[in-house]
């Protein structure tokens, strides 16, 4: 093996506790960008990634932006040397509903292997991972052989809006030859895995009006119409049966899963029936004709993700809603545009309005789907680097989930992205009691080292 691993496991080792102990600092910044009363708990934090990265040997600045500050850094060896561009955020989701959680969200707590705080896996633990791996690289190298950057940002968890514009005013600072982004997940307990398809999102919210105020049901029930339930019929009906979804137009632009794809996701160790028991369900459901993961991964979805209206208090009240809400999305697969099924879902949603009442769609953010080479240096020192840290070699796998920073690095600074993560898939992300093996916190910032050692030695 090429690597320096007992000089890069010198350094880490030792620091295994002081890394441990700052990663609780990090996790107890409530960071919550949906939620204008934390805008300083996201500057504080901030503040602190940034110290961390100049004491990881970057030279690192704060960008302010219209939401959240950008934290940036950078070590520039040579301007011919490969560069990589390391993509996190110190963002998190909301961690309601608060009274599920064992322990408080932002009071981090091991249980066993695990560390148990919102943002643990998603981003912080991760990204922090990386950042140590970058350190320990130029710890341990009188002179490196690639440039290193990092960009973080406080805002992925509502959908980057700052950052698109950030990435084009910044391109030349940003140039780089690949992005590397720990937000996902290993594909099983010690399978590491290389993520090369993103499933892309259109997020969109339904309004229905009726009546200029709530009415009494006993009074006006069959006479009025009823905004609660014209928008459950209007939503029903752009789900068709088994699993497929009925819009018009939904599916033309989809592009099919290869035969290799369906090959390569069938040798996977993944059991139906383990995967239905951990989730308490009675039973999986899904789109006809395909397997769990070909649905996870490259199918597209139509989900309600929340609904409003009427009274939702404690005992009864008979009324008739006067505006019902949903909030919906869909999760689309490569040559689907978040922009066109926006549209079709208007078009639709326009044409099956019930009489007596009106509908606005609102549009919350998007993102497009992704699919990113399989071959290439990256790819290569990637798989190399997970070898060291993990010990066997990643599968490749796609993802369900949506990260639009990926089509803004590939369209604005011409690189592909290397989706590595570290987490896994029962880590309860955006959801209470949200964990990161301990473990893997560590041997991220070996494979990290190990993948800049790596990329230096084959370019």
């Amino acid at each position: 093996m090429w690597y320096d691993t007992p000089m890069i496991s010198s350094f880490l080792e030792p620091r295994q506790d002081q890394s441990f102990q700052e990663l609780l600092e990090l996790l107890r910044f409530p960071s919550v960008s949906t939620d204008p009363g934390h805008k300083n708990d996201l500057e504080r934090c901030a503040a602190w990634v940034l110290a961390r990265l100049e004491a990881a040997g970057l030279e690192a600045r704060l960008f302010p932006t219209p939401g959240h500050p950008v934290v940036y850094a950078e070590k520039i060896v040579a301007d011919t040397l490969p560069t990589v561009l390391v993509y996190g955020h110190y963002d998190v989701q909301p961690p309601d509903p608060v009274d599920l959680w064992r322990h408080a969200p932002f009071d981090p707590t091991v249980e066993g292997e695990y560390v148990v705080a919102r943002g643990a896996s998603d981003d912080k633990g991760q990204f922090f991972s990386l950042v140590l791996g970058i350190e320990a690289y130029l710890a341990t190298r009188d002179t490196p052989g690639v440039n290193v950057k990092v960009l973080l940002e406080g805002e992925e968890e509502v959908g980057s809006p700052n950052l698109l514009p950030f990435v084009k005013k910044e391109k030349d600072r940003l140039a780089c030859d690949v992005v590397v982004i720990a937000d996902s997940s290993q594909f099983a307990r010690d399978i590491p895995a290389i993520t090369y398809g993103l499933k892309g999102l259109c997020y969109l919210e339904l309004v229905v009006r009726a009546a200029s105020r709530d009415l009494h049901s006993g009074s006006y029930g069959g006479g009025v119409p009823n905004a609660a339930n014209a928008l459950t019929r209007m939503m029903a009906a752009c789900q068709g049966p088994f699993g497929k979804i009925a819009i018009p137009g939904f599916y033309d632009d989809v592009l099919e899963l290869e035969p290799w794809e369906r090959e390569a996701f069938a040798k996977l160790p993944f059991d139906d029936e383990k995967f239905r028991a951990e989730l308490g369900l009675s039973e999986l459901y899904g789109e006809d004709g395909y397997t769990t993961l070909e649905r996870k991964w490259g199918r597209p979805t139509l989900d309600i993700n929340g609904l409003h209206s009427g009274f939702t208090g404690e005992g009864a009240k008979t009324v008739l809603p006067c505006e019902a809400r949903a909030k919906f999305s869909m999760r689309l697969v490569p040559n689907q545009d978040p922009e066109t099924i926006g549209a079709l879902v208007r078009a639709f949603l326009e044409e099956i309005t019930p009489p007596g009442v009106t509908v606005e769609v609102l549009d919350h953010h998007g993102a497009k789907p992704v699919i990113v080479p399989r071959d290439g240096k990256p790819v290569q020192a990637a798989i190399k680097a997970y070898t060291t840290g993990f010990g066997r070699e990643p599968v490749f796998v796609r993802e369900g989930g949506s990260i639009p920073v990926v089509n803004t690095f590939q369209e604005e600074l011409g690189a592909q992205s290397l989706l590595t993560g570290l987490g896994l898939p029962d880590d309860n992300l955006h959801a209470p009691n949200e964990r990161f093996r301990v473990k893997d916190f560590h041997r991220g910032s070996v494979t990290m080292a190990a993948f800049l050692d790596e990329l230096a030695r084959i370019s």
